[in-house]
């Protein structure tokens, strides 16, 4: 397994769409282990494939620390569960040290596929529901900061542009 590195801010793969997967081989299964990896080593709770380069519908999670749990999902689609809202802090390993509060959807239902192509779902809620949606928006090319109100964007924006890893 490799560490990867992942792409910051302004990186052009952090605004493109992944493409589907439908060749699950052996650089899939690497990719995932790779990824699980980059995460642990960079002390996250969510990776998407694009945060390390990789324009592939994959994102692995650990979110065992909130009674949620570990692994990867291969082309998710995710859908609310009820209309509940929860508001809380979000960050981002291609954001470094920026964190605002952040508006989703309390529960969620995600299906997809594992490393072998075979289909999985599951239900989420709290921690694992937020990395759902937030792993699969960058599978859609789209940063938390898009779902910010825009004081709480201006804000952050303005810490980006005086962080020392910003345009470095």
């Amino acid at each position: 397994m490799t560490i990867r590195d992942i792409r910051l801010f302004g990186d052009p793969v952090l605004t493109t769409k992944a493409e589907k997967v439908t060749e699950f081989d052996h650089s899939l299964s690497v990719l995932i282990d790779d990824m699980l990896e980059t995460m642990d080593a960079a002390q996250g709770v969510g990776l998407a494939a694009n945060q390390v380069g990789v324009t592939r519908r994959v994102f692995v999670f650990d979110c065992t620390m909130d009674g949620g749990s570990r692994g990867h999902i291969v082309n998710p689609v995710w859908e609310p569960l009820g209309q509940d809202l929860q508001d809380g802090p979000e960050g981002c390993l291609s954001i470094p040290d920026i964190q605002e509060d952040v508006e989703r959807f309390d529960r969620v239902r995600v299906t997809g596929q594992d490393r072998d192509g075979n289909p999985i779902e599951m239900e989420a809620e709290g921690l694992m529901a937020r990395c759902i949606q937030h792993e699969t928006d960058h599978l859609d090319g789209i940063l938390f900061l898009r779902r910010l109100r825009p004081e709480a964007r201006r804000r952050a924006m303005a810490e980006i542009r005086v962080a020392p890893w910003f345009n470095s």
